[in-house]
């Protein structure tokens, strides 16, 4: 004899159910947008894989640049034999300060030879100066071309990769009301498939966008970080060739 109650049967209904099957998620969802969401959608997704690539290369780059340029500054101020330093900076690839140390003495090598040739007999310190100083400067430009090399795309996705992705948006959620009129039913179950995939866009640009954003800042402040270490530099390769270009001059008048 069964002494209890029936119990109602547990009734799961078919939106439940179906969303937890092993086709729920966002993929089904990306399955079931329209042709322009999902136009947007590999759009973004091209901006973020092209993003990312080039977070891991400026990344590796910047990494390699510092520790070069630290090594070469222990280098350029620890070494008394100005030509063993060129030697050594030709290996520092990644650093814009053993670059630009580079130029400028191989522009003043020229001048050495120049005057060496009767050339530049009579070249005054000043002369010497300025030609190298011209020299270090067009480095610098070159070299902090470099260092921004690529970067406009992280800012160009970080700029437009939410809009894509508002657009796309837009475009769903237009879809979706034209459903609903077109069915004539403005329930939830109607209602809410079509704007979570409409939203979908909006995502996916938030998450190409924000990385790159971030990137952008980060690689900014490095570029002006080393451009100052350039700078600076500069300044003291410069003070070097005048001393030794006057200490030159005085030991001819002796």
């Amino acid at each position: 004899m069964n002494i209890l109650p029936d119990l109602p049967t547990l009734v799961i209904p078919a939106a439940v159910s179906a969303n937890t099957g092993s086709g729920s998620g966002i993929f089904q969802m990306f399955g079931d947008a329209g042709l322009i969401v999902k136009l947007v959608l590999f759009i973004l997704i091209g901006f973020s894989v092209a993003s990312w690539t080039i977070i891991f290369i400026k990344f590796r780059y910047f990494r390699n640049a510092k520790q070069e340029t630290a090594y070469f500054l222990d280098l350029f101020w620890d070494s008394s034999e100005i030509s063993n330093i060129y030697k050594e900076s030709k290996e520092l690839m990644y650093s814009p300060v053993a670059q630009m140390f580079q130029r400028g003495y191989a522009e003043l090598i020229r001048i050495k030879k120049l005057q060496g040739n009767g050339n530049g007999q009579g070249a005054e310190t000043n002369g010497i100066s300025e030609a190298v100083e011209r020299s270090l400067r067009r480095s610098a430009i070159h070299e902090t071309s470099r260092m921004e090399k690529m970067l406009p795309v992280l800012a160009t996705t970080g700029n437009t990769a939410p809009f894509i992705g508002l657009f796309g948006t837009v475009w769903g959620i237009m879809e979706s009301f034209r459903g609903i009129g077109l069915s004539g039913s403005a329930s939830l179950a109607v209602v809410a498939p079509g704007i979570s995939e409409a939203l979908i866009a909006t995502a996916v640009g938030l998450f190409a966008a924000i990385p790159a954003v971030m990137a952008y800042n980060f690689f900014s402040s490095k570029t002006a970080e080393l451009g100052t270490e350039m700078e600076i530099f500069s300044a003291d390769f410069l003070s070097l060739v005048v001393r030794q270009s006057l200490k030159n001059g005085a030991a001819e008048e002796e």
